[in-house]
């Protein structure tokens, strides 16, 4: 089998990670081909400013599809809702935490104003202006080791990222807080893994053992608000949903660049109902956009 990644260091753990536990099972051969994709060559522009649909993906679906891959690994929240006809997102495996996470030499609470924070996230904006801080804020691109390098050579005084990332490259030390999913309310499908294959594909069946039912259904449910809305980075809504007690609990939240919330809701449900639930939000939140 050959996997088709990124060549950050994230995206290498992250499929090693997946390599690791598919070679558990199959003790097969798994190479890695790495795919260089167009969001890995823009480094000067806020996201939400060009065409981000498949920013970090098409490249990758594009191999598996003209089958010079036989699987993709991605990050879900990059996913587009709508895959091709001919892929699907086979597994999801458990997935790591979905906070967002304060990294800087200040405390939140303590940051001063008209500090500079990095962040080319619309959805980050707008939490920041939510919660009135009154900052600079500066584009910020590049990979994790990156994004944190500005802000301990001062370039930025601070940056929110995801703790995902930080805890998958051992870099949790630099996290000066992590903020609760209502506070700051991370993108759909952030924390968890998508791996893609085609429809017809023989690995398929092999893929879906190290699938973790919760995960995918949370982010079902998840993207399943952005695909009722039709809308991607180009506006700051943040769901997150959570499988207790036999039950899915969906929150999202829409607001306005400004930081003024437009709207947001919680809904809880059956398991097996996550889609319908994420369509359901999206639906209350179409009136808004």
């Amino acid at each position: 089998m050959i996997i088709g990644t990124r060549g950050s260091k994230l995206a290498l753990v992250q499929t090693n990670y997946i390599k690791k536990c598919l070679f558990n099972i199959t003790k097969e051969k798994i190479d890695i081909n790495i795919i260089k994709t167009t969001g890995d060559k823009i480094t000067d522009s806020q996201l939400y400013n060009i065409d981000s649909k498949g920013l970090f993906t098409k490249e990758l679906d594009k191999a598996v599809l003209e089958e010079e891959v036989d699987f993709a690994i991605h990050s879900l929240k990059d996913v587009p809702t709508d895959l091709d006809e001919n892929l699907e997102i086979a597994a999801v495996p458990v997935r790591e935490s979905p906070n967002e996470v304060f990294v800087s030499k200040y405390k939140w609470d303590e940051l001063p104003k008209m500090s500079s924070l990095g962040t080319s996230s619309l959805r980050r904006e707008a939490f920041c202006n939510h919660h009135n801080k009154k900052l600079k804020l500066k584009p910020i691109r590049g990979n994790i080791e990156t994004r944190v390098n500005k802000v301990i050579n001062g370039e930025v005084d601070a940056t929110i990222m995801a703790e995902a990332g930080l805890k998958r490259l051992n870099l949790t030390h630099h996290i000066q807080c992590v903020f609760s999913l209502e506070f700051f309310t991370p993108p759909a499908g952030q924390g968890a893994l998508a791996i893609i294959t085609r429809k017809d594909s023989l690995s398929k069946e092999i893929i879906q053992k190290i699938n973790h039912y919760n995960s995918f259904q949370e982010v079902l449910a998840e993207k399943a608000v952005l695909e009722e809305l039709g809308v991607g980075c180009q506006w700051p809504v943040g769901s997150v949903a959570k499988v207790k007690n036999k039950k899915l609990e969906l929150y999202s939240i829409l607001l306005n660049q400004k930081g003024e919330i437009l709207y947001k809701t919680r809904i809880e449900g059956s398991i097996k109902e996550a889609y319908n639930l994420g369509k359901e939000i999206g639906s209350l939140m179409e009136d808004y956009v």
